[in-house]
């Protein structure tokens, strides 16, 4: 007999229903669950459409859900046994570069300088761990604030070093506590930046500094830039100007002139050529950056005359001694009698001789050096993929259809200039609209994730983020440079160091007719950077490059994490089963990840992740 209760009940709601009735309803309840789930999921993904100007939406949404398939990968891998973070590595690694070690070198044998090169080959030393910042460490001012002050314990730079340095551009620092503060551009120049810039174009024959865009200079190889502040003042004039200096354990130009957010990379005068192809630079600049030009046989000269474009120029402010019948090379100097003879083996013009500057004209005339007057021999074989290649003593470039003086070249590229590079104007203007179209979108999807994580004060006028919050922005796979066009065409604060894959169709001359930074690089070897010297990394298709190339996507991972800032952002474009494998190996390099699908009918995906701050 049921009971009073149940009679009560039977009596309001009906008779009870079978127990299969009920379990009907039960799956009917989950499996709408379910449909819900997957609809909420698909508005967000439609959302985020590739195709659409104002696509990303739900912002805040997202990052939540970047923390919950982090975690929802973690709990999957701790059942399956297949992940674990990697770890971090030893304090003695915070300013790790790989290739650079030079107790291998000299163990190897390498000798004269050549211990201090790049040797990849040399190095072994794979550890599978995360470079860790320094206890002092702290997030860089935004810009551009940040390019006149510093934090000190983010740079492995020492009080005596910093006192001893004695460059015209070091001594534009104040050491104050636990900041280095560089004079600004509309500060007081103690040591006459402006008016050494000045000093230049008087030189070249111009009216100011302000001219040189109007005279072919767009790009500038500054090399030994001491901390930046000669190419902050070009970057204020709206030249492109890359520092190169050599690998230095501490004090180093290059990591310092990063910390600023000034292009740089390192690079060594030594036994190789520099990663860039020929006729690359409108001027190269040297000021006691230490090398002797006039030593062995002049290689060093002829690296210069091959990365300089037709009618470019060479200005090197450094001592010398007047020798009349000497050729010998001094510590701290040069001898202008053994400049002088070789230069004009180089079919190079002395335009200007004032106290210790010097400014040198490349010929644009590429029949001088098959004439009398050339007294070096012209390279043959293939002058592209010039890739760390040994210093060779012959001309480069002579022969190629990019022979045009700067002075000829105009402001943007126009149809013949495309066609030399072997492009047609509407394939590449295709291209650029579609990377207006991207940054576009992904300034959307960055913008809130930046403002949640850096709340505008009440009254403070600094613009949206990310136009301050990323400065220093590299293009693993740049292709014909368009990100980084896109980007200056909206006047953003940023520049972009452009990489153009090996083994991929070298597009860097292109590149730099453009006026922008730009390396060749082997993304199966480490980058020639300090670790936390970048704010973004764009890489589009690498991933799949990378393994055509039978290279490791999990070393290049790492080494994506070492070269970024912590906080600082990374947007992976490939297919489908590429994106969610760099997805699982980014939880376990503790990145915050979350696949974006484009719902543009392709097999391409976003993966768009932030590296944390390991404070540890």
């Amino acid at each position: 007999m049921r009971s009073p209760l149940v009679n009560k009940l039977s009596l309001i709601f009906g008779p009870r229903p079978p127990l299969n009735r009920i379990l009907l309803c039960l799956v009917s309840v989950c499996v709408l669950l379910v449909l819900l789930s997957s609809f909420s999921t698909t508005t967000f993904d439609s959302a985020t459409s590739y195709a659409k100007p104002d696509i990303y939406t739900n912002y805040r949404k997202l990052k939540e859900q970047a923390r919950n398939d982090y975690l929802e990968l973690k709990s999957i891998s701790l059942g399956a046994n297949l992940i674990k973070d990697v770890g971090l590595c030893g304090k003695e690694r915070e300013n790790y570069v790989p290739c650079h070690n030079v107790s291998a070198n000299l163990l190897a044998g390498l000798k004269d300088g050549e211990e201090f090169d790049r040797h990849c080959e040399l190095s072994q030393e794979h550890q599978n761990c995360l470079v860790r910042p320094p206890k002092e460490y702290k997030i860089p001012l935004t810009w551009p604030a940040g390019r006149d002050v510093i934090w000190s314990g983010n740079v492995k730079l020492t009080k005596d070093q910093f006192l001893s340095s004695g460059s015209m551009t070091k001594r534009l620092m104040l050491l104050e506590e636990n900041q280095i503060a560089f004079h600004s551009e509309d500060g007081m120049i103690v040591d006459g930046v402006k008016d050494y810039s000045h000093l230049i174009a008087d030189m070249i024959g111009l009216g100011s500094d302000t001219e040189f865009l109007q005279a072919g200079v767009r790009t500038v190889l500054d090399i030994g830039c001491g901390f930046g502040s000669f190419g902050a003042h070009l970057l204020s004039l709206r030249l492109m100007a890359l520092c190169v200096a050599p690998y230095e354990p501490s004090g180093s130009q290059v990591q310092l002139a990063l910390e600023r957010g000034l292009p740089a990379v390192i690079g060594n005068f030594i036994s190789k050529q520099l990663p860039f192809p020929s006729l690359s630079y409108d001027m190269v600049h040297c000021a006691q950056c230490g090398i002797i030009w006039d030593s062995k046989d002049g290689l060093f000269l002829i690296e210069i005359d091959r990365l300089l474009k037709p009618g470019g120029y060479f200005v090197l402010t450094s001592p010398t001694t007047q020798q009349q019948d000497s050729t010998t090379n001094t510590k701290n100097g040069i001898t202008s009698s053994s400049l002088e003879g070789f230069t004009k083996k180089l079919c190079w013009s002395l335009l200007a001789q004032q106290e210790e500057t010097f400014i040198w004209q490349k010929t644009a005339d590429s029949q001088c050096y098959t004439s009398s007057q050339g007294e070096i021999p012209v390279c043959k074989g293939n002058e592209m993929q010039m890739y760390y290649q040994p210093l060779a003593h012959c001309i480069s470039g002579t022969t190629s259809r990019r022979w045009v003086p700067i002075h000829s070249k105009s402001d943007h590229l126009n149809s013949t200039e495309l066609e030399i590079h072997g492009l047609h104007p509407d394939d590449f203007f295709e291209d650029s609209n579609f990377w207006k179209l991207a940054l576009r979108n992904y300034w959307s999807l960055l913008s809130p994730l930046i403002f949640s994580d850096h709340p505008k004060r009440p009254g403070d006028d600094d613009p949206l983020p990310p136009y301050n919050m990323v400065r220093n922005v590299m293009d693993m796979n740049a292709h014909y440079g368009g990100l980084s066009a896109a980007l200056m065409e909206a006047r953003k604060a940023v520049w972009v160091m452009n990489v153009v894959p090996l083994g991929a169709r070298n597009t860097l001359p292109l590149i730099h007719d453009q006026g922008f930074a730009g390396v060749l690089h082997n993304w199966c070897e480490p980058f020639p950077t300090y670790p936390r010297t970048y704010d973004l990394l764009h890489a589009n298709g690498l991933l799949s490059h990378i393994a055509s190339q039978k290279c490791s996507m999990f070393e290049l991972l790492l080494e994506m994490d070492r070269i970024l800032r912590p906080e600082g952002w990374i947007i992976l474009s490939d297919t489908l089963g590429t994106i969610e494998k760099a997805r699982t190996l980014a939880a376990q390099i503790r990145w915050e990840a979350r696949v974006i699908d484009l719902q543009n009918g392709s097999d391409q995906r976003l993966l768009v992740c932030q590296k944390p701050f390991v404070r540890k």
